[in-house]
């Protein structure tokens, strides 16, 4: 069986930015390239990082990354389902998270998958109470 990860916005941007720690997740998707792991992000925290790239950088840049990731092994979750639903509102009132990261958590638990991220802020009250499996682009 695959493993499997989810990403985050704050994952998506590391790359794009070539912050700290983006060699991590180039490396997870060179792996889903060559169909060694299961790699996807929620359509809602791919709305995240195209609403960042609209503001930072304009609409060409945006719809270009829009368009690179339906070319690439990354499988963009298009739907919430009952188990997500169910999953994400019990994180996001429990932990008091954001919408799109309780969705991305409740995802990467759904599918028994790990969340690749950075972002600590929302996540470390989380790390340890939780069967997820975090792995820390930085």
């Amino acid at each position: 069986m695959k493993l499997t990860y989810v990403l985050d916005a704050c994952a998506m941007f590391a790359v794009l930015s070539k912050e700290e720690g983006w060699e991590k997740v180039a490396e997870i998707y060179k792996k889903a390239a060559l169909g060694e792991i299961n790699l996807y992000i929620h359509r809602l925290n791919l709305l995240e990082v195209y609403y960042g790239l609209l503001r930072e950088y304009g609409k060409e840049r945006a719809d270009g990354f829009v368009a690179d990731i339906k070319q690439s092994p990354i499988v963009v979750n298009r739907e919430i389902s009952d188990e997500i639903f169910l999953e994400a509102g019990r994180l996001k009132a429990t932990y008091k998270i954001s919408l799109a990261d309780s969705i991305a958590l409740a995802q990467a638990i759904v599918s028994g998958g790990s969340l690749l991220t950075s972002d600590h802020h929302e996540f470390d009250v989380i790390e340890g109470k939780e069967d997820i499996n975090f792995v820390w682009v930085r």
